[in-house]
């Protein structure tokens, strides 16, 4: 296969239309689009890649209307305890979730996280009421908070502001895959993204298998990374 990413971020784009495809619900095509996590994890254990980030939900998304946000939401969630339940993989929830409709909602990730926790094979990141522009400006105000309080002392880096990123402690993002045909990052971890590799595929998330998977990383292996233009 040759080389792979360390770290492989997904924006998992297409439910809405594969669920309207499909004569089915929303929430039903969340739901099928958690069983592609868990296989895309399971794949990623495979190549040995320990990093893997998903795109589940946009802060935007959450205009929808409430019922609908409300199944999504549970969807997403059940999916996830799921694989908590099985201890495989270490799981973080990141994103505005104090915007989720309910209060409970935000509690039900976070207990995922806790029951995820010690878990042993790739690190799992779940995007949920995500923007990626708010995720700076959001790390921007607590470094300058940590240096007006005097926890921080020096110049203001670059690596510093990654610090305090929901993704610290992790390598940038090396192949991102966006699913259902767009070709844009819709204001997915600019940051992060800033020298990603990006493949992008017409297959819809609950569509995406491991042919899409191999396809993907096979054209990862090809490129000739380098920074600058």
């Amino acid at each position: 296969m040759g080389k792979v990413p360390r770290h492989l971020a997904v924006i998992l784009d297409g439910n809405r239309r594969w669920a309207e495809r499909h004569g089915l619900p929303l929430a039903d095509a969340y739901r099928a689009g958690a069983d592609r996590v868990r296989e895309l994890l399971g794949w990623c254990d495979d190549l040995g890649i320990p990093f893997v980030t998903v795109w589940a939900l946009s802060r935007d998304n959450l205009c929808r209307e409430p019922k609908v946000v409300d199944q999504i939401v549970e969807a997403i969630t059940e999916g996830l305890r799921g694989m908590a339940a099985e201890a495989r993989w270490p799981i973080r929830v990141v994103g505005s979730l104090e915007y989720l409709p309910h209060q409970e909602q935000a509690a039900a990730l976070r207990a995922v996280e806790r029951d995820s926790a010690m878990a042993p094979g790739a690190r799992l990141t779940v995007a949920v009421a995500y923007d990626g522009r708010r995720e700076i400006v959001a790390a921007a105000q607590a470094l300058i908070s940590a240096y007006a309080e005097g926890s921080l002392v020096g110049e203001f880096t670059e690596q510093r502001l990654a610090d305090f990123l929901c993704t610290a402690g992790q390598p940038d993002v090396d192949l991102l895959i966006r699913t259902s045909g767009e070709s844009r990052l819709s204001g997915f971890m600019p940051w992060q993204t800033a020298y990603a590799e990006f493949y992008f595929t017409p297959a819809y998330w609950p569509d995406f298998d491991h042919h899409h998977f191999g396809e993907a990383i096979a054209a990862y292996a090809d490129r000739d990374r380098r920074r600058g233009l």
